[in-house]
């Protein structure tokens, strides 16, 4: 985003039930109960927010509470503080220390590997191994610690 951009905002006392849809980058600090779909632009969950939705964007940061899968079809950023729990596919994924997640992870890659020996490699390795992040618990916990 250049600076001098505008961003469409919900504010903190802002109270919304249903479906957002958009093509310009939003910034939401209210409560969202629903579903937001912004395929070309960049969603940001603000510190205020209390969401709970399914969310789909370019890219999503993430530094409030959101409650629902998250897809994105960039990256998704989990800044220090914030609260998910539900699952998230994206290209690229960033967890600042002090985030707390309870879900699933689901890296998308751009492209298939060319040779056969590789294929297995990639998706030997658990997903979370590729955030540097640990199940807490049992190896079959949703929950990771950071």
């Amino acid at each position: 985003m250049a600076a001098g951009d505008v961003v469409a905002a919900i504010g903190k006392s802002v109270q919304i039930r249903g479906e957002l849809q958009g093509s310009e980058d939003l910034l939401v600090d209210g409560m969202v109960d629903g579903t937001i779909a912004l395929q070309e632009s960049r969603l940001t969950i603000g510190p205020n927010a209390k969401v709970k939705a399914n969310v789909s964007a370019r890219d999503i940061v993430v530094m409030g509470s959101i409650e629902g899968n998250l897809q994105a079809s960039g990256r998704i950023e989990l800044r220090s503080g914030c609260q998910v729990s539900g699952d998230m596919k994206a290209a690229r994924l960033s967890i600042e220390e002090n985030a707390t997640f309870s879900g699933k992870v689901d890296l998308l890659t751009a492209e298939k590997p060319t040779n056969a020996s590789a294929a297995p490699a990639a998706t030997a390795a658990p997903a979370v191994s590729s955030v540097g992040a640990r199940p807490a618990g049992g190896a079959e916990a949703d929950k990771l610690q950071f």
